[in-house]
């Protein structure tokens, strides 16, 4: 991204890896719209410009900034035992790269390198299920059927005997709802008295929806990311009467409870996508070359989409 709401492909000098490195060829990566399209718009507030860095980003927020966070490619050079092995990194859309070899983790046969470009926001939906902490047999309703709430349902899906419902206020979304096998409701038609609400739409209607199909006290976890914008919790009328709770949760951070590293908790996502389910939240595919035009239409809406997979050159 050149400045917001504009970006181009740069030409980049790779250097040879050196001791305890790799040189990865990209095969796909992945778009995820909302993160990816809040940082294209330039909407990260200053407050956050260091927490919202991603892990090898070249530049600074607002622009420009090479930014992206889900890369499946294949190692070519380096560390002998890596060559020619399938491996995801938390690296922005480039066609070859040279990181350390612990920033990669070997993708598991059983996961197709495409669907694999969703690791990193599965590892997020596992992240808030472990916040939520949800119990068999609960009433669990994930508002938001965008590509982290997608994931959340997906992984909530596999939860025996637990009534699930995504809602949305798109109604094609229920095709998705039924591919992972859980109900599906528009936001008036939800039903009331869960256990668990997930919000995860980044809209304050979304939010406000969630706290009212709650039992008393059930427990809301906020999976939204706002950007700069502010909002009202409607914290007024029978919220404290009905004792709910408001829990964020935030990728960056496991709760100490877990008792789990971040490569135990990728480790879990990775495994997940072993269900050809996922597949589901795949919903476009573009050309690495066509990405500078794929994001604006991504930012503005004209093209819709959970993950966009952007497959580079061989």
């Amino acid at each position: 991204m050149t400045c917001p709401g504009t970006g181009e492909i740069r030409t980049e000098e790779v250097p040879d890896p050196g001791p305890g490195e790799v040189m990865v060829r990209t095969l796909h990566t992945g778009v995820s719209r909302g993160t990816e399209t809040l940082v294209f718009q330039g909407r990260v507030p200053e407050s956050q410009w260091a927490a919202m860095r991603a892990p090898f980003q070249a530049g600074d927020f607002p622009g420009p900034v090479k930014y992206g966070y889900l890369n499946v490619g294949v190692v070519e050079a380096g560390v002998p035992e890596l060559i020619g092995r399938t491996v995801f990194c938390l690296y922005p859309h480039q066609t070859r790269y040279v990181v350390p070899a612990d920033a990669v983790t070997v993708i598991p046969d059983g996961v197709p390198a495409a669907r694999a470009v969703l690791a990193g926001t599965v590892e997020t939906a596992v992240n808030a299920v472990w916040d939520a902490a949800p119990q068999i047999g609960d009433r669990i309703t994930v508002i938001g059927g965008g590509m982290v709430g997608a994931s959340v349902a997906a992984v909530l899906a596999g939860l025996p005997a637990t009534d699930v419902e995504l809602v949305d206020i798109d109604p094609t979304r229920g095709d998705l709802a039924a591919s992972l096998g859980i109900r599906f409701a528009v936001p008036e038609d939800a039903r009331g008295d869960r256990d668990l609400v997930i919000h995860a739409s980044a809209t304050e209607a979304g939010l406000h929806r969630g706290l009212e199909l709650l039992r008393a006290e059930g427990t809301l976890v906020e999976l939204s990311w706002f950007g700069d914008r502010q909002i009202t919790v409607p914290l007024g009328e029978n919220f404290h009467s009905r004792r709910l709770t408001i829990r964020s949760s935030q990728v960056g951070g496991i709760s100490p409870t877990r008792h789990r590293t971040y490569a135990d908790r990728f480790q879990v996502a990775l495994e997940l996508l072993e269900d050809a389910r996922f597949d589901a939240l795949i919903t476009g595919h573009s050309d690495f070359d066509d990405l500078p035009g794929v994001l604006p239409r991504l930012a503005d809406g004209t093209l819709q989409a959970l993950c966009h997979v952007i497959h580079h050159p061989i």
